[in-house]
């Protein structure tokens, strides 16, 4: 029966390639072309699999809506929550998860620091977006025309002498935020406060949320977080792998 299955799932991303007739399925497979028929049958009873005029198959319209349900009810703070605590415990330092909506970029969630002195946040409170780490990430991943049409509408306070000047500026820094796959803000938004912050990506590889370190100069200073960025962003890959399913979950290290 375990044989079954895997036949069965191999023939999935097969067609993910493309529509594919009989023989080409059971080549793939190497069983007969009758062994083959008798899989692609079950599947196109459950509407994973649609055989075409032309006899060929493709992938069938219930596998993309179980795919769409299942992302609809997956909540990325409640997978990351657990990893963000764990980070918090290594490090001592507050860890924010924040997500792109409406044009906003938002803290979700937020781990306080162990320390004395702390930065304030506050979960759901929108972010500096022009000079926050997170913001850097979330926008960064918008295709190109986006990112160029939001940076000219947005405003640019100068928080501090550190702060994004303009729209060119901004734009050169997501450019180098999207190459180097993450960001900081060091002393940005506040001059006191640094952060580094990586990527958290679904199953296509886009970003879906961003994840940050953060503590005031008196604490550690800019240098001294930027060590951190190996571990922080191992914990992101983490909250990726899990949240799309690529890799059971595991402790980060």
């Amino acid at each position: 029966m375990s044989q079954t299955v895997d036949r069965a799932l191999s023939i999935l991303p097969l067609l993910a390639e493309g529509p594919a007739d009989l023989g080409q399925v059971a080549d793939r497979l190497g069983v007969h072309k009758s062994t083959a028929l008798r899989l692609l049958r079950t599947l196109h009873e459950h509407g994973f699999v649609y055989r075409q005029s032309d006899q060929r198959y493709r992938l069938g319209a219930r596998l993309f809506a179980l795919a769409q349900e299942a992302m609809e009810n997956l909540d990325i703070r409640e997978i990351a929550h657990p990893h963000l605590v764990r980070l918090n415990e290594q490090c001592g330092h507050t860890v924010h998860l924040a997500v792109y909506e409406e044009n906003e970029v938002l803290y979700i969630d937020k781990v306080d620091s162990r320390y004395p002195v702390r930065m304030y946040s506050r979960i759901g409170k929108p972010v500096a977006i022009t000079v926050a780490a997170v913001a850097k990430l979330l926008l960064a991943d918008l295709p190109e025309h986006e990112r160029r049409a939001l940076a000219e509408k947005l405003d640019y306070p100068m928080y501090t002498s550190r702060s994004t000047p303009n729209p060119e500026a901004f734009l050169r820094e997501l450019a180098k935020v999207r190459e180097q796959g993450w960001a900081t803000d060091l002393g940005g938004h506040e001059e006191s406060i640094n952060c580094v912050a990586a990527p958290i990506r679904g199953a296509d590889g886009r970003v879906v949320a961003a994840m940050s370190v953060s503590a005031p100069n008196v604490v550690v200073t800019g240098d001294e977080l930027l060590t951190l960025l190996p571990l922080v962003r191992r914990t992101a890959d983490a909250i990726s792998g899990e949240y799309s399913g690529r890799t059971p979950t595991k402790d980060v290290v």
